[in-house]
């Protein structure tokens, strides 16, 4: 067993920057687990100041100083949080508040619609459908108990988002205007020689940042249109499922097919088995195709492909160790996971001939 420790470190850690580089990312995973709660403003600050950084870089190139161009960029994105606090927010809440007061009729139109299964199906029998709405029944009763304890535990929750709304753009300007210091500052920590660290940095930048650039044009794009296929066909909570839609993409294969359950259900308690809820899963089935077979390859060309099982233990994973977060992040995490194994350094037995004897 000692053996196989030694050839395994002989192999990967024999470069002492391997070594570095392996503990940065240990300390680095820490920090982020132990202090992840408190910081959650900084990290997300340091995301959102990351992606407009490459859009201050284009206007650079436009002979627009870095100054200017930093302070451009950030009136911008300061003006689309604004719209989504004022504007987008108000209105998924009132959409919510209305799909809530309509769930008692949905509840009430399915259990019509299964009270008559026992009819048209012989193998289905009314005790299994009593145990099923009373099943059901004890479900929503839950839901609303915990919905309400939830929404008076979250005060002071509302308080803490409201501070870091107003801490997180500061720091996103910070991190803008500052980003030469800032990097000067960290290097004066790190050793002279630091080649392979700087090349897992820019196989990482162009992976993971093509990848969270892509995202996000794919949840813009994707939630738009699915939005706007909802409001020209007259759909009910058009804009609330339209922005779940563009959410979805976030997490491959899972997130299309969970979104879909409340699609449908709401469409076919809107136009029950007729013509409109036909015509709405096909707009919708459209939408969905047109993006895994153009958008996706159009905005993920350059991008490391992972295994769907990568996609679901990375979403398993994350998810349970950050919440939302950890879901949010899964893919570029395991993005930078496949860059680090792809990219690591390695000893090969030629380089090194085992001894003679042993």
């Amino acid at each position: 067993m000692i053996k196989l420790l030694q050839e395994f470190y002989r192999r990967h850690f024999s470069d002492p920057q391997a070594l570095l580089l392996a503990l940065l990312i240990i300390g680095g995973f820490a920090v982020v687990i132990v202090t992840g709660a408190m910081l959650l403003p900084v990290f997300a600050a340091i995301v959102v100041a990351y992606l407009l950084d490459d859009v201050v870089d284009i206007l650079e190139r436009y002979h627009i100083s870095r100054s200017r161009s930093v302070w451009l960029v950030f009136l911008v994105f300061l003006a689309a949080l604004l719209f989504i606090i004022f504007g987008l927010i108000p209105l998924l809440s009132i959409q919510i508040s209305h799909l809530v007061g309509e769930l008692p009729n949905m509840l009430s139109r399915g259990q019509d619609a299964l009270a008559a299964l026992p009819q048209k199906y012989s193998f289905i029998s009314e005790e299994q459908l009593v145990d099923i709405m009373t099943a059901v029944r004890r479900q929503i009763g839950a839901f609303g108990q915990s919905a309400l304890s939830f929404s008076v535990a979250r005060i002071p929750g509302v308080i803490t988002s409201i501070v870091y709304l107003i801490l997180m753009p500061l720091l996103v300007l910070f991190f803008l205007k500052d980003k030469a210091r800032i990097l000067d500052w960290l290097r004066q920590y790190l050793p002279d020689d630091r080649r392979l660290m700087h090349g897992v940095w820019v196989e990482m930048d162009r992976q993971i940042g093509n990848y969270v650039r892509g995202k996000f044009w794919e949840v813009l794009i994707v939630g738009v249109a699915t939005a706007a296929v909802f409001v020209v066909m007259g759909m009910n909570y058009a804009i609330l499922l339209g922005v779940l839609v563009g959410l979805s993409v976030l997490i491959p294969y899972i997130g299309a097919v969970v979104v879909t359950i409340p699609v449908v259900i709401i469409a076919y308690f809107q136009w029950d088995w007729t013509a409109p809820f036909f015509y709405l899963i096909l707009a919708y089935s459209i939408v969905q195709a047109l993006d895994g077979v153009v958008l996706v390859p159009l905005l993920f060309s350059e991008v490391v492909n992972l295994h769907p099982i990568a996609i679901i233990v990375a979403v398993l994973f994350f998810g349970g160790l950050w919440g939302f977060w950890g879901v949010f992040f899964s893919i570029p995490l395991a993005s930078f996971v496949q860059v680090l194994l792809t990219s690591w350094p390695r000893v090969d037995d030629s380089q090194h001939p085992a001894e003679e004897g042993t």
